[in-house]
């Protein structure tokens, strides 16, 4: 299934997070937070201002990016959970 967001939405996959700690300790499932970083799968075409021009997004399909812990909508498709979230709920893109 393709799936295409509309405006300012984008399509994130979270990324895995380390299972241990700094100093070793294996932190179990049950404990662990969900990551909040992740990649972008999929944009929106961008928002529209008073005149209806469209501004495209910052961020584009292949970035790592950090998002808050309580951003975005889950959806499942195809076996994967992702989510689903607007550009403003990004908080940066990751560089390398």
């Amino acid at each position: 299934m393709k799936f295409k967001p509309l405006h300012d939405r984008v399509l994130v996959k979270r990324l895995a997070q380390e299972e241990k700690t700094a100093g070793g300790i294996i932190i179990p499932d049950t404990a662990q937070e969900k990551p909040m970083e992740g990649k972008i799968i999929a944009v929106g075409s961008g928002t529209r201002d008073e005149k209806g021009k469209v501004t495209p997004l910052d961020v584009k399909a292949g970035d790592r990016i950090l998002f808050g812990k309580w951003s975005g909508t889950e959806v499942k498709m195809n076996g994967d959970e992702l989510l689903i979230m607007k550009e403003s709920d990004i908080l940066g893109i990751i560089q390398k």
